[in-house]
């Protein structure tokens, strides 16, 4: 007889609480193997495919195209052993390790008892028994709470006073800490993820509408007594009624990065300095390197090449700032994110151990992130880590910026576009090939003086790159 097995998103690393489901890569009825990928996610990293630990028949899928789940909620379940299609090891376990899951046999699937306080007649959330439960009526009851009821019609059932005791189904402290911090119960939602879960967006939809707005604030979570609140009709909870316009959800990488450049923001006393430079014979270095056969070396490795001998010359840059203790950690590698424009959004890549990197090797490993980025195939890891980083927004046609510093690093240097302009070269006026770089730094890490040592040595080596050979 085949035993169903229970599939739940796993942690995906590096502290991700959740994932949004971009593609499923298999059917209800497709045989699949040990490791295979059964669906693609995003995160606030990084596109992920995930492969399944159990080999045998997908019996049910647990969200469609576009939901935002919680790791640890159900994705699918997989029938194994017994009558089960053969599918090469249906009953071993995984050899492909994510956080959260792995090799080894897998786990029984516990029973559980399951109730859903404040539901209506025919809703949801009727108490099930153990031993009343089957494999086939668990597959429908999560169908069946994924398409729960709106978060609109649960705040009409709180205005109607229905009752709001019982078991909050939330896993995330983000979400926790949001609803808290806006004093927001969270008993009075109704979750729209999996199996009644309580998601992110339920909340910001909650916060968003006239009814929650309303109300009136209170401490840690609880309400304060108020006098009843007089809402408008069912028709104006609907966010199109709110305001005018396209709403597009901070969620995935848009939202990550909007977290992240906010938290810089306001964390980070940051300063810019800038400078032109004549990167005339920077580039004709490139072109005789380049004409010298071999790969090709990249602008860009060539500028990274440079940073990372200036850092050598001012480490103060290479650091991060720990606020609980107080302390600046100069840090001994150089791990060197690359700013990059994607159809998802802005991502940052990272390339390891750059100050051990030479021009050849730092060329191709730009090309492959870049490559990755393109494709959406990149990874959390080759996403984090970095200390220090480069921004070339030169690629679209941009002379300056004052970039936000990539949180928690210290600095990042811009590079603009590379254009013929007048220049004052040997005494006299000439045409030559002018960039505006710019720093932005972390005014706690170190004063104006470290800052326009590093810029004023790294303009020297574009103007003359012969200056960077007594680094190497």
């Amino acid at each position: 007889m085949a035993q169903v097995l229970e599939f739940r998103l796993p942690d995906l690393g590096e502290g991700l609480t959740e994932a949004e489901i971009v593609r499923w890569l298999v059917a209800v009825g497709d045989v699949v193997a040990v490791d295979q990928p059964v669906v693609e996610v995003e995160t606030a990293k990084a596109m992920v495919e995930v492969p399944c630990p159990y080999g045998g028949v997908v019996t049910a899928r647990f969200g469609e195209e576009g939901t935002e789940l919680p790791v640890g909620s159900p994705l699918l379940t997989v029938a194994v052993g017994g009558d089960a299609p053969a599918s090469g090891g249906a009953d071993e376990g995984s050899g492909n390790v994510l956080v959260g899951y792995g090799t080894g046999a897998p786990p029984a699937r516990r029973r559980r008892v399951r109730t859903s306080p404040a539901a209506p007649s025919g809703a949801l959330g009727a108490t099930r028994t153990a031993g009343a439960e089957t494999a086939a009526a668990e597959r429908t009851d999560a169908r069946d709470l994924v398409d729960a009821r709106a978060l609109t019609d649960t705040l009409d059932r709180r205005n109607a006073g229905a009752p709001t005791t019982g078991p909050v189904p939330v896993i995330s402290p983000l979400v926790r800490r949001l609803a808290r911090e806006n004093g927001l119960d969270l008993r009075e939602l109704t979750g729209s993820g999996p199996e009644g879960l309580i998601l992110r967006a339920d909340v910001e939809h909650a916060l968003r509408s006239p009814v929650a707005l309303a109300q009136p604030q209170a401490l840690d979570g609880l309400r304060a007594p108020s006098a009843p609140v007089v809402t408008a009709p069912h028709a104006s909870t609907s966010p199109s009624a709110t305001a005018a316009g396209t709403r597009v959800p901070l969620r995935g990488i848009r939202g990550a990065v909007a977290d992240k450049l906010s938290r810089s923001r306001h964390e980070i006393p940051d300063a810019t300095c800038w400078v032109d430079a004549d990167a005339t014979e920077l580039l004709a270095a490139r072109a005789a390197m380049n004409a010298a056969g071999g790969p090709k070396i990249s602008l860009l490795a060539l500028l990274a090449r440079i940073c990372t001998a200036a850092l050598a010359r001012h480490p103060e840059l290479n650091s991060t700032v720990d606020t609980q203790a107080r302390e600046i950690v100069r840090l001994d590698h150089v791990h060197l994110g690359f700013a990059a424009q994607t159809e998802r959004g802005l991502v940052v890549p990272v390339v390891r151990d750059a100050h051990t990197r030479d021009a050849q090797s730092l060329s191709a490993e730009f090309a492959r992130l870049t490559e990755a980025a393109r494709t959406g195939t990149l990874t959390p890891a080759d996403l984090t880590g970095g200390t220090f980083t480069l921004n070339n927004y030169g690629v679209f046609g941009v002379d300056g910026s004052t970039p936000i510093i990539n949180h928690p690093e210290a600095a990042m240097l811009g590079v603009g576009r590379i254009i013929p302009k007048p220049w004052v070269h040997r005494g006299e006026l000439a045409v030559r090939q002018v960039v505006q770089l710019s720093l932005t730094f972390d005014h706690r890490v170190c004063d104006g003086g470290t800052a326009g040592g590093f810029l004023r040595y790294v303009a020297d080596c574009v103007e003359q790159p012969a200056v960077l050979l007594r680094s190497l």
